[in-house]
């Protein structure tokens, strides 16, 4: 899992597993899902305005619109 934020652009991404050709589905104003190209599997999400969707980011909680079943990676 890889997650990276970039406070100039206000916008967070996180990522599972390697990384592969994907596409972006914007499932509301702010929330984008990554999807693997060929499989059309959820492998991120992306939020942009991100600090207006968290009241303290020290004490961060986000809901999440995906599941993620880390059972499947690979350690």
């Amino acid at each position: 899992m890889s997650i990276y934020y970039d406070e100039e652009g206000d916008f967070l991404e996180i990522m599972f597993g390697e990384p592969i050709s994907d596409y972006g589905d914007h499932v509301s104003k702010d929330i984008v899902l990554f999807r693997n190209q060929e499989t059309d599997k959820i492998i991120g999400v992306g939020i942009f305005n991100f600090k207006q969707h968290t009241k303290e980011l020290s004490n961060l909680k986000l809901d999440l619109p995906v599941e993620v079943n880390l059972s499947a990676l690979k350690v």
